[in-house]
Parts: structure tokens; sequence; C-alpha cells
């Protein structure tokens, strides 16, 4: 049986177990998902407190509370793909960085905070913003700052690559992993969300080569830079 289709008509929080304890991911208003009727039917007759759905777009995992049913709105398969939008090419993509930078100027001009697994405003976790930021122009790219990385066109030329543009999204991280990202805003700049320890606890600009706290901690995590030059395919359930 293929897995239902469910348009979501708000906001809404998804989790990284059936626990609830901590987000993954937020599902925003004008998402779809998709989950399966065996779990669906046990989540309506509450013999399941969470039940296991995976977003479309970016076919991200995570679980969903079943208080949160009622926000949903089941969809016809046939009329979820009539709905995909075309797939924008590089030149397209290049054409709307400024429009990227331009939605998490105006998030970092809203009052907000670090939220893990954010990814609606106003508070987002640093790889939340930049797919949302994306999103918002119709570029569709994973969730995660270490898929994001693997999905954008690697800068050659070391940390800090000779042909860094507006636009680029910059990496830390350790030696294995990117746990971190932001967006190139030129001038040595880079706008990102990060958090209360060391970060800005919200949407601020630091630099790459700054003297200011967050700045000299972010920079002794420099993985990179990459390019994003395509967008996700979309996703046809199954």
């Amino acid at each position: 049986m293929p897995n239902l289709i469910y348009y979501s008509n708000t906001d809404i929080n998804i989790y990284d177990a059936n626990t609830g304890d901590r987000l993954a991911t937020q599902m925003a208003k004008g998402r779809y998902l998709q989950t399966q009727d065996t779990e669906l039917t046990a989540a309506l007759n509450k013999q399941l407190d969470y039940l296991e759905i995976k977003l479309l777009a970016d076919d991200y995992g995570g679980w969903l509370w079943h208080g949160d049913l009622e926000k949903l709105q089941l969809c016809d398969r046939q009329k979820y793909i009539a709905q995909l939008p075309p797939i924008p090419n590089a030149s397209a993509i290049s054409d709307r960085l400024p429009q990227v930078i331009a939605y998490i100027q105006q998030a970092m001009s809203t009052p907000n905070e670090y939220l893990w697994g954010g990814t609606v405003a106003p508070n987002y976790d640093c790889s939340g913003l930049m797919q949302a930021a994306f999103a918002s122009v119709g570029i569709i790219i994973p969730r995660d700052a270490y898929q994001q990385e693997a999905f954008g066109d690697r800068l050659e030329g070391g940390q800090l690559p000779q042909d860094l543009q507006i636009g680029d999204l910059i990496f830390f991280g350790n030696s294995t992993k990117a746990t971190h990202v932001g967006i190139y805003i030129g001038n040595d700049q880079y706008i990102h969300s990060s958090g209360k320890e060391h970060g800005h606890n919200g949407i601020a600009i630091s630099a790459l080569q700054g003297s200011d706290p967050v700045s000299k901690w972010y920079a002794q995590q420099l993985r990179g830079a990459a390019r994003i030059v395509r967008s996700l395919p979309p996703i046809v359930p199954i």
C-alpha cells in the first residue's frame, strides 16, 4: 500500500525520537510529509504517541506527535505530484542568491534566539536557517550542515578559498564532519545562527578572521566552503 501524503496547515515540530524530548527539525506550513497507513491508524487509535514520518522535498525523517495530526490535511498523490515546482538550474540559483541573503537579513532583524532543530521563524539553528532561506526562493537543499556541505560544490583552495563568492556556504566542525554553517556576505563576513555557549544565541554576523570571541571560536573549526549550484529533485512518495 502506498504511503499516505499529508499537507501541513501550520508549523509543526518534528522530533528526533519517539519520546519527543528533542527537536530534529520543523515542518513549515505548506510542506508535505508521508507516513505509513499502519502508523497513522495506530496513532489515531491512541496506540502510539508518536508516529514515524518522512518530510517530502528533503526526505528528512523524524517523529510526529499524534496530537499534531489535526494540523495535517490528507493530500491526493496525483495532486501532490502536479504541484511539484520546476527544478532551478545553476544560473537561476545564482540569480536568487541576493534574495536568499535578504531573507536571512530580515530574519536577523527580527528578535530571535538559537533553537536546535529550528527551521521556521523566528528561531533557527544554523542549517535550518540556510535551508529555510534557500527554500524561500524555490531552492531545496538538505537539512543538516554536513549534508549541505556534501551537496554543494566544494571550493578548492583550503579553508579560505580564493574564489569565495557572496552566497557561498561556509562550514565549520571537526576533521571528519561539518557541524555548523553560515553564508558568506563579502568583506570577510558571514551570517549564521549560533548557540548560547560560544555563539550569539541567534542570527548575527561574524568575521572569518575576526578578533571577537565568537569569530575566533568558529575560526578554529573552519573546514571550507561550498557553492550551491543545484536543487534537490522532487521526492515522489513510494
